[in-house]
């Protein structure tokens, strides 16, 4: 079974009533994604699924680190990921469900929208050369003409 349908669960095949479901997103996972922000990352993910008769409802709790590039320097960075989302609204005529995509969608909305280290983080070579190139105020010599 492939990293990307390993944790594919067909609900049709379930019994009613819950179904628990634990497992981790690591780099193998996350290199499967293409175009995806996140670089790597090792997440415990934790599903509770009750099935009823005609619906279901679906709790996620997904808590670990994941990397991303730092918007500020461009050198990889660790994100601490806390999330639990419960009692989650899905579409009706789901008959399959992607546990791992669904806790990498709740990562990927629940990452900060700017992601930079802490002050004094960011890679030294990069940060002195932002430095050199910061704006911080108009020498007296320029002038600002409106067009």
């Amino acid at each position: 079974m492939s990293e990307k349908t390993a944790h594919i669960v067909l609900l049709d095949s379930l019994e009613i009533g819950e179904h628990l479901f634990d497992f981790q997103l690591d780099n193998s996972y996350f290199s499967t994604i293409e175009n995806s922000e996140l670089l790597g990352g090792a997440v415990d993910v934790k599903v509770r699924l009750i099935l009823h008769e005609n619906d279901f409802a679906v709790d996620v709790d997904v808590m670990g680190q994941v990397q991303v590039t730092c918007d500020r320097c461009l050198d990889s960075m660790d994100v601490d990921v806390d999330i639990y989302e419960e009692e989650m609204e899905l579409e009706e005529e789901t008959k399959q469900l992607d546990l791992a995509w669904l806790a990498y969608e709740l990562i990927i909305v629940n990452l900060p929208l700017v992601h930079s280290h802490q002050d004094g983080g960011c890679n030294p070579e990069m940060d002195a050369l932002l430095q050199d190139h910061l704006c911080t105020a108009m020498d007296e010599d320029d002038e600002y003409n409106e067009e």
